[in-house]
């Protein structure tokens, strides 16, 4: 009797679970990477579990909420999205303890990390740069946790590194004065460029505009799976001739940054282009609208983009062809409070060129026309319809134009 209702409770259909499907929390953080970050999927997925682990109470006690490592050549977004992480949870990019690693190549500047001992010149005079208040400088009421910032970790003495063992398994760090810092409710993010010269021989026919006619990537600019995983291969490698196998061995997540083809470029503009909106709009004594037409942005795009310097080299070509010409028109008084400038391409001088189409707008209706950025362009002058009392009368302007060259 007891063999059948057993074999019957066995049979019984249970309720089927989805474990993969995230809390509230974490959803919303990953929707907020993915706003900011572009084309790194899986690092955004390794943090987002993570921290989901910390909000179940499911953290490893006794060692920091997680601990990472991120690979990549420059410019592919390894810091950055410690900063989106940052501004996610805490409300401020800012809010990271930065250690720049290549302030630490030697091994007496470790006591600018942890102090120095009682008896040396001055111990008292200066606070270490990882003491407790400064990682608890940045918590809030709703979010407790430090996010600690180890850039180019590879720079670093082997001190640091022998210092970071105790920090990434027990969570602990002892320091000059004896004082105990507690890192068990920090995320402590390393970033490397280790093997970005081998990454970059492989990557230099597969990425980009030339990608069209290159082995290893698609008319796009992607590059294959093959190639990525040969990619994330020379990466780990790198880290197991540099670093000793204890360190790697305490590392939870080691992320290799995907390279970033022309779609990821082209809405890492849309996202550059966004912050200038922004910028214009809190920073600018007179803020305005624009808007770029396609060949406006596929000429940042060409511009902007270089194979040893991913983003970073798009960001130069926003500030040098976007950003220098705007600042010009503010200056020269040619836009003002309410203007709606239109960015387009001419072809004959192969530069930008500025058109006014619109002045006189409130401050709401250009938000809202401007924001999310990556609207289609205007082509005729642009005339915003709302109640007179509320936001007054838009006239339309003869549409004015500048050109700037290199």
């Amino acid at each position: 009797m007891n063999l059948l209702r057993s074999r019957r409770e066995a049979a019984a259909p249970g309720i089927a679970l989805d474990a993969s499907k995230t809390g509230h929390q974490a959803e919303a953080l990953a929707t907020d990477l993915h706003s900011l970050i572009v084309g790194q999927d899986e690092a955004i997925q390794q943090i987002v579990n993570i921290y989901q682990m910390y909000l179940a109470g499911l953290a490893a006690p006794g060692r920091p909420v997680g601990n990472f490592l991120f690979l990549g050549p420059t410019g592919s977004g390894k810091t950055r999205i410690v900063e989106a992480t940052a501004q996610s949870l805490l409300g401020s990019a800012h809010a990271v303890v930065k250690v720049d690693c290549g302030e630490f190549q030697h091994s007496h500047e470790i006591a600018k990390l942890v102090g120095s001992p009682p008896g040396y010149l001055g111990h008292r005079e200066t606070q270490p740069l990882l003491c407790q208040e400064t990682l608890d400088q940045y918590h809030s009421e709703k979010v407790k946790l430090s996010f600690v910032l180890l850039d180019e970790i590879e720079k670093a003495s082997d001190a640091v590194w022998n210092l970071l063992l105790g920090i990434l398994d027990k969570a602990t760090l002892r320091l000059g004065d004896n004082r105990k810092v507690d890192f068990s409710r920090s995320m402590i993010f390393m970033t490397s460029n280790l093997g970005a010269t081998e990454m970059s021989s492989i990557l230099m026919p597969s990425m980009g505009f030339i990608a069209a006619a290159a082995p290893g990537s698609d008319s796009a600019g992607q590059v294959d799976g093959k190639l990525n995983e040969k990619i994330s291969g020379c990466g780990h490698q790198a880290v197991r001739r540099k670093f000793t196998s204890e360190f790697v061995n305490r590392i939870d997540k080691i992320v290799v940054f995907k390279p970033l083809g022309e779609p990821q470029l082209r809405s890492i503009l849309d996202i550059e282009l966004r912050l200038v909106q922004e910028r214009v709009f809190t920073g600018c004594g007179t803020p305005f609208g624009f808007t770029l037409t396609g060949a406006a942005k596929s000429h940042l795009l060409r511009e902007g983009t270089d194979l040893r310097y991913g983003a970073r080299h798009l960001k130069r070509a926003i500030e040098r062809l976007l950003i220098q010409p705007i600042s010009n028109l503010i200056a020269s008084e040619q836009v003002g409070h309410g203007d709606w400038i239109q960015v387009d391409l001419d072809s004959s001088l192969n530069a930008l060129r500025f058109l006014k189409q619109a002045q006189g707008m409130p401050a709401q209706a250009m938000a809202e026309k401007a924001l999310p950025f990556g609207a289609p362009p205007l082509v005729a002058p642009a005339i915003v319809i709302t109640p007179k009392a509320q936001l007054g009368r838009i006239r339309d302007v003869p549409p004015g134009e500048v050109s700037f060259g290199e």
